[in-house]
């Protein structure tokens, strides 16, 4: 993990939620810890490691992930036991 990827994981784990963390960074920091990535149809993505799931769509027409996203994104790391 470098050092984009380890702002990425502190802006995640800030709260309140923030509302402005890139999805590709978030996208990155996923594969960086080991996920596997599936496309879907459309803007539809799924990361899996170690039996959980993540699923989601890729925001449009903007690139930042929603709050809600954020929120599960900081619940499926701490399920894998990735934390700041």
């Amino acid at each position: 993990m470098n050092s984009k990827h380890r702002k990425t994981l502190q802006a995640i784990f800030t709260k309140p939620t923030l509302g402005t963390v890139v999805f590709k960074s978030v996208e990155a920091l996923l594969l960086a810890v080991g996920c596997e990535l599936t496309e879907g149809e459309g803007s539809r993505v799924r990361f899996d490691k170690d039996g959980f799931a993540f699923l989601c769509h890729r925001p449009h027409p903007g690139k930042e992930a929603k709050r809600y996203q954020i929120e599960q994104v900081r619940e499926f790391l701490s399920n894998l036991g990735v934390t700041p």
